[in-house]
């Protein structure tokens, strides 16, 4: 636990009065993965395991016909006039929507570094020109844990777009945790570009969609809106996989810009509970996620060790083995050689180059051997002394098999792979039991 992070959760600081528990939770969360030499990341690399951070935010994308609220939605939820909103197309291009620690504008690849992610997106179509970041210190709502992703204005038509619209949507489909379809009952709810997308992200993030009615309190009457709603609903159940049973799409218009001669349901609060609970539940998955990290690293950790423990077993057999055969091996080989080199000295030339009593000595010592040497046959002797090298030979080849020894961890990386297991064992996962407690405290308060 950092000392940073210790401070905010024991509000020690300025900043820790205006944060929630949650943005405290996934912002340890995520120093858990990223920050320090012992950093579960690091600790993962270093076992061969890949461990993927947790996002300190939620992603919500926005689609729809131009003109249907989009801008405005994330205006007013966040309080604050950031998007361009019209009945023209105001947005071309994707704009992130973030909360920060101040108001900036950050456009091409100063996006791309502020989120690396979308560095796939670029390789796969170019629309660096058309990718920007707005950044708000708004703290209003749930907003520090969400980054809004605005999309282009769809329509039909002879309308050209300076990048594939469609698959850039669907690419970033599948990095949302939420779809927000909006509909605009006046504009071009029908918009058949709209509804293509809307049926293809729909094969993989159908259960990240949500469905709304926009503008509801320009639609007329409430017969009107029925119609309209009638309408969206038949043609989205024409498209396969959109046919399903229980069709949800709430009535929402913006309060501050209602038409006070026509009075409609508002469940643009069904929106927000919907974030709210998309934002409870990447909490949990975050805290499960750490869990489940924390006892995979630990299990490598030990199965590590234990590998450790079974090459160094194995490598004594090896070097005993490598002693056995080796010695049985320059064995035959001084008996080879002192047989030859004794069956052509005489005891009369050795007395020649020595003294009497060392001659004595050395054929006392080598009689046994001549003495076993002169059982064998006369027309046998070079067939058992190639039998003799060969052995010898056998007994050099497995001894160079049998010695192959298996890699040990020196104690330098033992000792840090100790100490690191116990860090995940004595500090990170009580610091996640700790914060899942807290969490659970906040849910029940």
């Amino acid at each position: 636990m950092t000392r940073r992070s210790a401070r905010r959760l024991a509000g020690g600081n300025t900043e820790s009065l205006t944060q929630s528990i949650n943005e405290v939770i996934l912002q340890d969360c995520h120093s858990l993965y990223i920050e320090g030499d012992d950093s579960l990341i690091n600790i993962g690399e270093d076992l061969g395991l890949s461990i993927e951070p947790p996002r300190k935010k939620i992603n919500i994308m926005l689609i729809g016909n131009h003109s249907a609220g989009k801008s405005s939605f994330i205006n007013w939820y966040i309080e604050e006039t950031i998007q361009r909103t019209g009945v023209a197309i105001e947005t071309q291009g994707f704009t992130l929507v973030t909360s920060g620690k101040r108001r900036d504008t950050l456009t091409g690849t100063a996006t791309v570094h502020f989120y690396p992610v979308l560095k796939e997106l670029l390789a796969t179509d170019k629309i660096l020109d058309y990718i920007s970041t707005e950044v708000t210190t708004s703290k209003q709502k749930k907003f520090p844990l969400i980054t809004f992703i605005d999309t282009p204005g769809l329509v039909d038509g002879e309308m050209l777009y300076p990048f594939d619209v469609d698959q850039a949507i669907e690419w970033m489909g599948h990095k949302c945790d939420l779809i927000f379809v909006f509909f605009d009952p006046i504009g071009q709810a029908l918009c058949k570009r709209t509804l293509n997308i809307v049926e293809h992200l729909n094969e993989f993030a159908g259960d990240k969609m949500r469905f709304y009615l926009t503008k509801a309190d320009t639609a007329g009457t409430e017969t009107d809106r029925q119609k309209v709603m009638m309408q969206v609903v038949q043609e989205l159940c024409k498209r396969p996989g959109l046919n399903k049973t229980g069709f949800d799409m709430p009535t929402i218009y913006i309060p501050s810009l209602a038409n006070e001669k026509q009075r409609c349901v508002n469940q643009i609060e069904d929106v927000c509970r919907d974030i709210d609970k998309s934002i409870a539940l990447t909490l949990q998955s975050i805290l499960n996620t750490l869990d489940k990290d924390c006892d995979t690293l630990v299990d490598k950790i030990d199965e590590t060790l234990a590998q450790d423990t079974v090459n160094g077993k194995h490598n004594v057999k090896a070097y005993g083995w490598w002693l056995l055969f080796q010695t049985l091996g320059y064995g035959m080989f001084l008996l080879l050689i002192t047989q030859f080199i004794f069956s052509i000295l005489s005891k009369e030339m050795l007395s020649t180059m020595t003294d009497q009593q060392t001659s004595e000595l050395v054929f006392q010592y080598i009689q046994p051997v001549r003495q076993l040497f002169s059982l064998i046959p006369e027309e046998n002797k070079y067939f058992i002394f190639g039998a003799i090298l060969g052995i010898n030979l056998l007994c050099f080849l497995l001894a160079k098999i049998l010695s192959r020894t298996k890699p040990r961890l020196s104690s330098k990386v033992k000792k840090l792979h100790v100490a690191r297991r116990k860090k995940i064992v004595e500090t990170i996962k009580p610091k996640q039991s700790d914060m899942y407690s807290k969490y659970l405290a906040q849910c029940a308060e």
